[in-house]
């Protein structure tokens, strides 16, 4: 994604995802998450993020776009979580939902992720969904879309 390869100088990259580009690999689609920001030490920070989607599995990848810790994770970490957002709820953090200013970007990216059929949800940070992913993102972003139906 790009944005890596001036955080990570050391790490050998192959490639650099562009948002203009189609998929990289076979049977996998992509999508960027335009708008999206996060609040960070530094400021309000953009961040790249890129969703990926596989027609076969049924199933959506995350790296930042949200979060979902639920009760097999440690004390500490259900407590942070409560307060940074992302306990039990396929949700982008408290910190990113401030920092989003441009929700009708997020909005409009999130519409076009909740038209691919996915069931499964993998992310970064947090539990696999097997089951039910699309509608815990549309809980999880309805403040993004305004909570109304789409």
């Amino acid at each position: 994604m790009p944005g890596l390869e001036s955080k990570r100088p050391e790490l050998p990259i192959d490639r650099v995802i562009s948002p203009d580009e189609h998929s990289p690999w076979p049977g996998l689609e992509l999508l960027f998450l335009n708008g999206f920001r996060t609040l960070s030490l530094s400021g309000f920070d953009s961040l790249n993020e890129c969703v990926f989607f596989h027609p076969t599995s049924r199933t959506l990848i995350l790296t930042d776009a949200a979060f979902h810790f639920d009760e097999r994770f440690p004390f500490v970490t259900k407590l942070a979580i409560r307060v940074a957002g992302g306990y039990k709820s396929l949700s982008p953090s408290l910190p990113e939902q401030i920092a989003t200013t441009a929700k009708g970007e997020v909005r409009q990216s999130i519409t076009q992720i909740l038209e691919w059929d996915f069931e499964r949800v993998i992310m970064a940070h947090g539990s696999l969904i097997e089951k039910g992913g699309k509608q815990a993102l549309k809980r999880g972003y309805e403040k993004f879309l305004g909570g109304g139906s789409l």
